[in-house]
């Protein structure tokens, strides 16, 4: 036996469906199906892909994770990369937010699709957030003023690129570039065109192939005290902006 055979098992019986039914949905015989929900035969990439759109679970969980670790009930389903997210909730039934660390950032990565994983972060509870599933992650560096280095950006996962709204913030999930928190101006069918609210730095796209998740700011919390800001940013590109001119002019004499 398998995990992948080991959890077909397990999706069909929690739906309630025969294996003669199964293999009519999946367009098989149910001699081949039984072969796979078996563990005597591994179903191909095609076969695999409709397995997992009928269960509605991604590939790389059916045939890594053991679902019969997680209810179904405290799963969330994603459409689109139908990779499911464990839903936490407290004594009070108040919906658990897992907190990524800062020296976490690179596990979270590799394992955001992992329930292990998942389960193994900190988490707190904010009555005040319900309706969605929401997960904290630390802000760096001084792109988006107030918040840096010791701030928590709590965000709302968004199902789909198509809930952007222009002029609101977001929490990128990217392979290159880690977690990035930017500013959502437009996008397009490559990527998407966002900034930072200090104007030091250039806007820049994100391509759509590199964003493997987005969670919309819902609120923030702060390790240490804001103080005020004695830098106007936008005083100092002004500064280099002209310096640049100066040097290129030196330079054409």
């Amino acid at each position: 036996m398998s995990i992948l055979s080991d959890n077909m098992r397990v999706l069909r019986s929690r739906m309630e469906y025969s294996q003669q039914k199964t293999a009519d949905t999946l367009k098989i015989t149910r001699g081949r199906y039984v072969k796979y929900e078996d563990g005597s035969s591994e179903p191909p990439i095609d076969i695999l892909v409709r397995i997992s759109r009928f269960f509605k679970v991604s590939i790389d969980l059916l045939v890594t994770v053991d679902i019969r670790k997680y209810p179904l009930d405290n799963l969330m389903e994603l459409p689109n990369n139908r990779t499911i997210l464990p839903i936490a909730v407290d004594g009070k039934g108040e919906n658990k937010i897992e907190i990524v660390p800062q020296k976490a950032q690179m596990g979270y990565l590799k394992g955001y699709t992992d329930p292990d994983y998942i389960e193994s972060l900190q988490t707190i509870s904010l009555p005040f957030l319900r309706n969605g599933k929401f997960r904290a992650f630390p802000a760096d560096g001084d792109s988006m003023p107030p918040y840096n280095d010791g701030t928590f950006i709590v965000g709302k996962y968004l199902e789909s690129k198509d809930q952007l709204k222009a002029g609101r913030t977001y929490l990128f999930i990217t392979r290159n570039d880690g977690i990035v928190y930017k500013r959502y101006a437009k996008q397009n069918k490559s990527g998407t065109l966002v900034s930072s609210d200090n104007t030091f730095y250039e806007p820049y796209e994100i391509s759509w192939s590199d964003v493997m998740e987005i969670w919309e700011f819902a609120c923030s919390i702060n390790t240490k005290e804001i103080s005020p800001e004695s830098v106007d940013y936008h005083t100092i590109k002004e500064m280099f902006l002209n310096l640049k001119k100066e040097i290129g002019s030196l330079k054409n004499q």
